[in-house]
């Protein structure tokens, strides 16, 4: 369990503690400290905040998958899967968990997940659903790839092309590409742009 609020943290704990079949093997706050007990503790489940001090959730995700591929991850976050529960799976999470979440549906995605299957809420499920309706609109951010929604999480909080570059291990040229591609599909012209739409659509973490 990695989220940087104590009382986040502990209130998890204590929700999964009661179950004999789930043992929690490492927690933290940082985006670090995630990747660290990805390293070196045998996890097979990683519940992981979408925002963290150090390294997004997406970041995190990113680069535990790379670690260890067979990880199931669940991402969580204090907003919706309208803001982003799509983009969280099509990045390769097992799951994606909203903060306002019942305590059972902790333990059944978890429990989900570790099996090998992936947990997705009723909510979600009918987003899924709505996708694969061709004449559905759907949302700008939703059009972007998993790389472009990715940049697009950074420019937004005000990241350079210089700064993102040297955080995903791209050149400034290719961040820069992917910055006019989404700027593109979304229909916008600057970053300023993409922060309104952000803020609007409740997407700034």
């Amino acid at each position: 369990m990695f989220d940087d609020h104590d009382i986040v943290r502990a209130g998890f704990r204590y929700i999964l503690s009661q179950h004999s079949d789930i043992e929690i093997k490492a927690e933290g706050k940082t985006g670090r400290e995630a990747l660290a007990a990805v390293r070196s503790q045998d996890l097979h489940v990683a519940v992981i905040d979408l925002s963290m001090p150090d390294l997004s959730g997406m970041d995190v995700l990113k680069q535990a998958k790379a670690i260890k591929p067979e990880l199931s991850i669940l991402i969580l976050s204090a907003y919706s899967e309208d803001q982003y529960g799509l983009n969280v799976l099509k990045a390769g999470a097992s799951g994606f968990l909203s903060k306002e979440l019942a305590a059972e549906q902790l333990v059944s995605a978890v429990r989900t997940v570790a099996a090998g299957r992936r947990y997705i809420s009723p909510r979600l499920s009918e987003m899924l659903a709505l996708g694969l309706t061709q004449d559905i609109e759907q949302p700008p951010h939703l059009r972007l790839s998993e790389r472009e929604f990715q940049i697009f999480s950074k420019l937004v909080v005000g990241r350079s092309v210089t700064e993102i570059a040297d955080d995903l291990c791209l050149s400034s040229k290719t961040v820069s590409t992917y910055r006019s591609r989404l700027l593109e599909k979304m229909g916008f012209r600057t970053n300023a742009d993409l922060t309104q739409y952000a803020v609007k659509n409740n997407l700034i973490t």
